[in-house]
């Protein structure tokens, strides 16, 4: 569903998400060791989230264990940005993950 903004006021653009409002955010897939420690995971994770996620302003909302699969998206209201998907894509092979697959930016309140 694609909403079109004509002469809408700020009010309701800020309500259906779109214009200035529209947020844009990539999904994110990763495999790692199977071998790896519970202690290893969690270390693993809060690197990704020291070392990428916050220092860019980015959110990640995802589950896993050595399989993870998530969303990734600004913490305000914002769009990612392909330099966004390339540096998470980075970090996460520079960092011993797997069949790393970073998924188009789309509009995550109105994704198709």
């Amino acid at each position: 569903m694609k909403i079109e903004a004509k002469n809408r006021s700020k009010r309701l653009r800020k309500k259906l998400r779109v214009d200035e409002y529209q947020e844009l955010g990539f999904d994110i897939a990763w495999q790692l060791d199977e071998n790896l420690a519970g202690d290893a995971i969690d270390d693993f994770l809060n690197n990704f989230f020291e070392q990428v996620i916050e220092p860019n302003g980015l959110g990640f909302g995802g589950e896993g264990d050595t399989l993870w699969h998530g969303l990734v998206c600004t913490q305000k209201i914002g769009k990612c940005t392909e330099e966004d998907r390339k540096l998470v894509e980075k970090w996460l092979t520079d960092n011993g993950a797997k069949a790393v697959d970073v998924g188009p930016l789309y509009d995550v309140w109105w994704a198709e």
